[in-house]
């Protein structure tokens, strides 16, 4: 299936969680974006990925700009909130459900991961199944008194939608196959969303016409790819940058306590001269880009 055309005006983003402070591998990926839109007189946005109400802090959502602005980032427009976006997640899982592509799912993490027969994929180990095939009444009867998610018929979607590819600012046109990733999740047990409908729907709602993300997201294009079919939208160009990793290894991460931006500007470093070294991959000591 061939993507619907974008707009020649350039539409770049930065989309963090607030579950903690920004660290340098943020702000290295935030100038990148930011610094392509601004090169081709485009626009870039900010949008705070704040549906994990277990974690997410309005709190975070202060530093995160405070961090932005103090590496002198700046962005267009409204910053957009996802949490103000439930209504657009659900009507889209609506429309999924009426199509015959969602099912609700009352597995266990701990039930995923004792399947004997559960491959792993980028995420963890692949779904099942399980309740792929459950009658239509059981399903009714379990979703009255159960906790449960909407996974995505994987197969059955990608029959409906057919062959599919995108476009790659490093690897020209790359086939996707979304049946790597098994039924993921539509929406979670705790939220009416997740993370792959979100942000399909949230770039294409904002415009974005080039996804700058890291490595670790290529395997989520695969599935992104798909929804963008099944739900006419557009198909951004991707690019996909290289991790950073710490001392031990370790890409940097939040839950880690990797090197914040709010840790080097305490310790007096200049913002300018921070962002210049980022531009130029010259890491603080200890951080380097990960071996591909």
């Amino acid at each position: 299936m061939t993507p619907h055309p974008l707009p020649q005006h350039m539409v770049t983003r930065f989309a963090p969680s607030p579950t903690g402070r920004l660290h340098v591998g943020h702000g290295w990926s935030a100038l990148m974006a930011m610094d392509m839109a601004r090169a081709d007189s485009g626009a870039f946005r900010l949008r705070i990925e704040d549906i994990d109400g277990t974690r997410s802090r309005p709190e975070h959502v202060e530093a995160i700009i405070e961090d932005l602005r103090w590496l002198g980032i700046g962005w267009d427009g409204d910053v957009v909130f996802q949490s103000q976006r439930l209504g657009d997640y659900e009507a889209a899982l609506d429309r999924l459900k009426a199509m015959d592509l969602a099912y609700p799912c009352f597995c266990t993490r701990a039930d995923i991961a004792a399947s004997a027969t559960a491959p792993h994929g980028s995420e963890g180990p692949v779904y099942p199944g399980t309740c792929r095939g459950l009658r239509a009444d059981e399903r009714e009867r379990r979703m009255t008194r159960e906790p449960h998610a909407w996974r995505i018929d994987m197969g059955r979607a990608v029959s409906m939608a057919g062959p599919l590819s995108w476009q790659d600012a490093d690897h020209g046109t790359v086939s996707a196959n979304p049946l790597l990733a098994g039924d993921v999740v539509l929406a979670r047990k705790d939220a009416p969303t997740s993370y792959h409908l979100a942000c399909t729907l949230d770039d294409a709602a904002m415009g974005v016409t080039h996804v700058l993300r890291g490595e670790d997201l290529r395997a989520a294009t695969h599935i992104h790819r798909l929804l963008q079919a099944l739900l006419d939208l557009s198909s951004p160009l991707y690019r996909h940058h290289p991790l950073l990793v710490g001392p031990d290894g370790r890409r940097l991460a939040k839950r880690d306590g990797s090197i914040a931006l709010a840790d080097l500007r305490a310790q007096g470093i200049a913002p300018t001269q921070l962002a210049d070294d980022l531009r130029a991959r010259r890491f603080p000591v200890g951080i380097r880009l990960a071996q591909a």
